[in-house]
């Protein structure tokens, strides 16, 4: 059997470069049967097919003269957006597998007016998740997180040395051991709601970094945004309403 690197047969399946393969490879878009393509440079039988999914577009939700606010699809990075739209700049960000509101602003001005409110702790962020196990009362997190980067890698922890950081979680449906959530987020930390549910072992599914099983994607989605007596909702997508 002749073997060949996964990226280079993808490329040649799709007429694509081999940097455009390894791209959706790393991006978690690349399957074979229902089996997630992980290693970019792994072995493969070369007359392997591959399926490939597609990126859904970003969806506008809201624009005026100082603020574009989009619904950002999962398996795309926040600064792709951003250069989708320029010269608006990045408000916040949005981990690559996490869709929903993603907020974009034109002018300093407004931008120093809204960053303001962040660390006022003054931004409503509502966000949905599927997480395993069962939630079966709400429960709040208010524990401090400290963020590390290894290898360019951001990974958060609960710990004394770290940020404030408090987490609301309603439970909304139960299905087979796993439960989809309603979070509300205060101070806003990086991989807060990830760090917090591993914390009281409830991961995210689809969020290995932190504990869940593999799935598709990582479900968690960016719902509702109130910043500066606006109010942005993105709805939820066909994945999570679908997801048993």
């Amino acid at each position: 059997m002749a073997t060949e690197k996964a990226y280079k047969i993808l490329a040649i399946q799709e007429g694509v470069s081999n940097s455009a393969a390894k791209s959706m490879i790393d991006r978690g878009l690349v399957y074979v049967g229902n089996k997630k393509v992980m290693i970019a440079r792994g072995d493969l039988d070369a007359k392997t097919i591959f399926r490939v999914e597609k990126i859904e577009r970003i969806k506008p939700i809201f624009e005026n003269n100082d603020i574009i606010v989009v619904d950002k699809p999962a398996f795309l990075n926040s600064d792709e957006v951003e250069r989708q739209f320029k010269p608006a700049v990045l408000l916040h960000r949005l981990d690559r597998e996490t869709s929903g509101v993603l907020m974009l602003v034109k002018n300093e001005e407004f931008r120093e007016r809204a960053i303001k409110e962040f660390k006022q702790d003054k931004v409503y962020k509502e966000y949905i998740a599927w997480v395993e196990g069962i939630i079966s009362e709400p429960v709040e997190v208010d524990k401090p997180i400290l963020t590390q980067k290894k290898n360019n890698k951001a990974y958060s922890n609960v710990s004394a040395k770290g940020k404030p950081a408090r987490s609301e979680f309603f439970p909304d449906i139960v299905s087979a051991n796993k439960t989809k959530i309603k979070c509300i987020i205060h101070h806003g930390r990086t991989h807060q709601i990830r760090t917090h549910l591993r914390y009281i072992d409830h991961p995210i599914v689809g969020d290995e970094q932190y504990g869940g099983r593999r799935a598709k994607r990582v479900m968690l989605h960016a719902y509702k945004v109130k910043l500066l007596g606006m109010e942005f909702i993105a709805p939820e997508p066909k994945a999570f309403v679908n997801f048993e």
